[in-house]
């Protein structure tokens, strides 16, 4: 392929002329990085013992996410515990690599109120030591770019044993831009692209925890709304829908299978990701099939659940379906608003799994469900009212959510655009 004027070929691709491509090693030699280390190994490593509630913050892999060390959650040690080991002191300023089965998450380690972090064994820090030939800001977001991460993962092998080691990190690559000011614009274009994701990330927590709090008062009688009055009643699960089962056809019989009925099984559920309908299924079974089996047609507009391993994983199916074994489904009777009762239901896995029977897996049958007692409002009109707030809620952080995935997608773009040279900002 021909490269254009102004480019060159390199292990990274096509990147400028000017660009340097190298690895930390080299980096190391030429005295812009100091050599990378990680925690402590072997005896001296902390144990689960020495956790103290304040202290030296012992960071590891799971507290580093979306470019920052989560401080509030990680686990500490005494400080005498902490100076007394040799290595795996992080600073201000420091880039963060997990390297441990978590592979690839960085973080720049901000303004701290300790002397330093304690790094585990799957963390190394990466700090620059020749802060006008290259910036730490940059260099964080040049690890969380396609052609590191592919390295990275080529590296360490994959999977749930990934490791790489300090020596086998001094041949990772680093694509450089020949001028500081060149690297903190990518850097800065690439933090503004952060700081939005981190913006809605925050405010779609903050809007479930709120919608949390809606359910726990709403789904509870708490609180009632505007034109409302009167006591709930107490109702058996059975007194509120039809219960139905699931039913797996003979897999030995490919005439019971890939038919026109939907056959969902969890997968489907788990695949929602808490979005509430249900409309297609990975799976069909034939109308045979259906009769050789004990799988039920549930008609749209009922509840789906999960009653076996995973309890209480619900969905509103929008289309008539019927499901596999480990579930337990309701069809509402005339008198009870459906989406009420897939939120009131979602309330309730604690009970659930209460009642659930096994030894090998959890299951609750239907004699446990339809004995299951729960509180309702009398109208019908109540219910429909509450599960509109609730539904509105989730419209809102769909669209939030929806909104945090095109973040995402575009700093991605970014990212290949600007760690690559195609695009220049100076």
């Amino acid at each position: 392929m021909e490269v254009k004027a102004g480019y060159k070929q390199t292990e990274a691709g096509v990147i400028p002329e000017e660009w340097k491509y190298s690895t930390v090693g080299e980096l190391v030699r030429d005295g812009v990085l100091e050599k990378p280390l990680d925690g402590n190994h072997g005896n001296i490593h902390p144990k689960s013992g020495d956790f103290v509630s304040f202290g030296i913050p012992f960071v590891m892999a799971n507290n580093i996410r979306e470019g920052r060390v989560d401080l509030k959650n990680c686990t500490f040690i005494k400080k005498e515990q902490a100076d007394s080991l040799q290595k795996g002191f992080s600073r201000s300023g420091d880039v963060l690599l997990t390297h441990k089965a978590t592979i690839g998450n960085t973080a720049v380690v901000g303004n701290i109120p300790f002397e330093y972090l304690m790094l585990t064994p799957q963390v190394t820090y990466y700090r620059v030591s020749n802060a006008e030939r290259l910036s730490n800001l940059y260099l964080r977001q040049f690890f969380d770019g396609s052609f590191f991460q592919s390295t990275l993962r080529s590296m360490s092998g994959g999977g749930t044993r990934a490791y790489i080691g300090i020596t086998a990190q001094l041949q990772l690559p680093v694509v450089i831009p020949s001028t500081k000011a060149e690297q903190d614009s990518i850097a800065e274009a690439l933090s503004d692209a952060d700081a939005l994701i981190e913006s809605l990330d925050q405010l779609i927590t903050k809007k479930r925890q709120i919608k949390q709090g809606a359910m726990q008062e709403l789904l509870t009688g708490k609180r009632r709304l505007p034109g409302f009055s009167g006591e709930w009643e107490v109702k058996r699960l059975a007194d509120l829908a039809d219960i139905r089962s699931g039913g797996t056809p003979s897999t030995a019989q490919p005439q019971f299978w890939d038919g026109g009925v939907k056959w969902c099984t969890p997968t489907d559920i788990t695949a929602l990701d808490g979005f509430k309908y249900l409309s297609n299924t990975a799976r069909t079974i034939s109308a045979e099939g259906l009769k050789a089996s004990s799988a039920e047609i549930i008609p749209k507009h009922s509840i789906v659940m999960t009653s076996r391993a995973t309890i209480g994983e619900c969905a509103i199916n929008t289309v008539p379906m019927t499901t596999n074994q480990g579930f337990k489904n309701f069809v509402p009777f005339d008198s009870v608003d459906a989406e009420f009762l897939y939120y009131l239901l979602t309330t309730q896995r604690a009970g659930f799994i209460g009642l659930c029977s096994g030894s090998t897996f959890l299951e609750i049958g239907k004699t446990q469900l339809s004995g299951y007692q729960v509180q309702v409002p009398k109208t019908k009109s109540e219910q429909t009212a509450i599960a509109t707030i609730l539904s509105d809620m989730d419209t809102e952080l769909a669209a939030l959510e929806s909104r945090l995935a095109k973040a995402r997608q575009l700093k991605q773009g970014m990212m290949q655009e600007l760690l690559t040279g195609r695009i220049r900002l100076l």
